[in-house]
């Protein structure tokens, strides 16, 4: 029987390759230890009914000879990614039983790589939470305690892969939504530069910031997943290429700091401790580890939680209750659109659209957005000035380990778990969660962050510092 807790997805490829277990084989392995796991977890909102379908699809590319990065490998994805003839619900009721018509670019690039698409993973409703217990349908437990939240909003993906239910998983990250549950659940997790990945067929939250990207067990294959999936795209327009940010700094293994924000923003001591730690194991691998002074990056979280709800109140317009998802009837039209509405949107997504519509509403907009985008090109500034001089900026991925359910039911808590993620959507910069070290049992994460375009210094650094 094949145990996917000793396999990494280059290593199965290369097993698929000669032939030591088919794709079906490992797909069953799969499925086997989602019905085995997932009762627990509930990682999974639903598994596909065709994934032994594409399993054997897979074994007949093999058998012609192909070769390709993710041929035969099971993979999650996350429920607000369009994969045609399947559900997709952003884990909202509003969506209940919506099928996806065509496929997101990313999806379509997994399917041409030859990745088995297992199942759809639980996640906060339209990607708003931190902690995947705002879906309409479950909440995700922490594969390393089941009393505890395994981070959000891309929760699902992250707990399939650390309960070893896939070898790797998609998630989106909009201010830390793929970093954050990796650092909680142990495993790598890659938030991409602004538009390296098509957005194209996901759900959109808040369009300037969502970014798509992996959860894998290691770097390496962190790396095989954002190189299916990246690249330029006609069907969005946002999108880019290895040119875009062709200038670039010769990688010469410095890390920056902020200490002064790592230490001024209410940090479990486990988290301090562990900070430094990677800071001198960086050190001992010869990397040169400096102070910098970011004094704007602090005020990320507060520009992100204007634009973000402003964005979101747009975007969520499209849901009334016409066109596709939920109707409910009401006395006259506009009362069908405010019951659809009401009873389709959570609590937290009915929180953010009042938000984002006050602050784009005339009096206030000057007053809140636009001093947030004012705030947003600034923080980018200081940021790249800073990268002039640093290869890699370094800072814990959490203030703290996994939280128990119910412990952040103050909104403004469960927001400043994003304090040290938000900078990367703020500025566009890709950014990467390591695994490293543990508050009791509880696994924790580094983040680092690089200039835009420079995945490859994030990946050089990973690998250097876990290992591979």
């Amino acid at each position: 029987m094949i145990d996917l807790s000793k396999l990494t997805i280059k290593s199965a490829a290369e097993a698929l390759k000669k032939k030591d277990f088919s794709a079906r084989e490992i797909t069953e392995a799969s499925l086997n230890a989602i019905k085995e796991k997932d009762g627990e977890v509930h990682a999974f909102l639903e598994v596909f009914d065709d994934a032994l379908f594409q399993a054997d699809e897979a074994d007949r590319r093999i058998a012609d000879g192909e070769e390709l990065s993710l041929l035969g490998v099971p993979i999650a994805i996350k429920d607000n990614m369009l994969f045609s003839g399947h559900c997709s619900t952003a884990g909202s009721k509003i969506l209940e039983g919506f099928t996806a018509p065509y496929d997101a670019t990313a999806i379509k690039k997994l399917k041409e790589a030859g990745a088995i698409l297992v199942g759809r993973t639980n996640m906060d409703e339209f990607a708003m939470g931190s902690s995947t217990e705002n879906s309409a349908y479950s909440v995700t437990r922490n594969p390393h305690d089941l009393g505890r939240v395994p981070g959000g909003s891309s929760g699902g993906s992250a707990a399939a892969l650390a309960g070893e239910m896939v070898l790797g998983s998609l998630g989106s990250d909009t201010g830390g939504s793929i970093r954050q549950p990796a650092a909680h659940c142990g495993v790598v997790g890659l938030k991409t530069t602004y538009g390296r990945v098509s957005r194209h067929g996901l759900i959109a939250l808040a369009s300037s910031f969502d970014q798509i990207g992996p959860f894998a067990k290691t770097v390496t294959d962190a790396e095989i997943i954002y190189d299916a999936i990246k690249g330029r795209d006609s069907m969005d327009s946002t999108s880019i290429d290895e040119s875009t940010y062709a200038h670039r700094k010769e990688y010469e293994k410095v890390i920056g700091v902020p200490r002064a924000f790592v230490e001024e923003e209410g940090v479990s001591a486990a988290v301090r401790k562990n900070f430094d730690e990677a800071v001198e194991k960086f050190e001992s691998l010869g990397y040169k580890v400096v102070d910098i002074s970011l004094p704007s990056v602090p005020y990320s979280l507060a520009a992100y939680y204007i634009i973000l709800p402003a964005e979101v109140s747009s975007n969520l317009a499209r849901f009334d209750g016409v066109k596709y998802g939920l109707h409910v009837d009401g006395e006259n039209s506009i009362d069908d659109y405010f019951k659809t509405r009401g009873e389709g949107f959570g609590r937290e997504t009915r929180r953010r659209l009042i938000l984002g519509t006050y602050v784009l509403s005339s009096g206030y907009y000057d007053a809140y957005y636009g001093k947030a985008q004012k705030a947003k090109e600034l923080i980018t500034s200081e940021l790249r000035q800073a990268f002039r001089s640093v290869d890699l900026i370094m800072t814990p991925t959490t203030p703290a380990s996994a939280f128990k359910f119910g412990e952040k039911s103050n909104p403004l808590e469960m927001y400043l778990e994003d304090i040290f993620t938000v900078h990367a959507n703020v500025s566009g910069c890709p950014a990467i969660s390591l695994p490293f070290g543990k508050e009791g049992d509880l696994p924790l994460g580094i983040e680092l962050t690089a200039d835009l375009g420079r995945e490859d210094n994030l990946f050089m650094a990973g690998k250097d510092f876990l290992g591979e």
